[in-house]
């Protein structure tokens, strides 16, 4: 059993877990069209994240000329070049199976405001000693 495990420590990628569910990615994959290899990206809404260590899936939702369309990514798949973030989403549901039925505007996610290095606040001046 650990020799399975040491083999799928090997092939997985550990630097593509920088997303959540709501956020907007852009994917970054290997497409082989005869004896050319080139990359294609599709960006869209993470709307679901399926977690079974190297089986790690994630589905993409983006609008295609009015059409809705859904695509499942393995997350440790030697196709995919890379997952750029794009815009971080605010949500409080794992799985946006509900934006399937939203149209227009409806359908947007609330971006999430990540403060990185909040200020210190300066301390108040001590207050002058009056004499009496």
């Amino acid at each position: 059993m650990n020799e399975i495990r040491a083999i799928e420590a090997s092939q997985m990628k550990p630097e593509l877990d920088e997303f959540h569910i709501g956020d907007t990615v852009k994917v970054h994959f290997k497409i082989v069209e005869g004896k050319n290899e080139r990359i294609q990206v599709y960006e869209g809404l993470v709307i679901a994240i399926k977690n079974s260590r190297i089986g790690k899936t994630f589905m993409v939702r983006k609008n295609s000329y009015g059409v809705g369309v859904e695509r499942v990514f393995p997350l440790h798949s030697p196709r995919i070049a890379r997952v750029e973030l794009m815009r971080p989403g605010k949500v409080r549901r794992a799985k946006l199976y509900y934006i399937r039925d939203k149209i227009g505007k409806a359908a947007k996610i609330k971006e999430l405001i990540v403060k990185k290095n909040p200020r210190p606040k300066p301390e108040a001046a001590p207050a002058p000693e009056v004499s009496s």
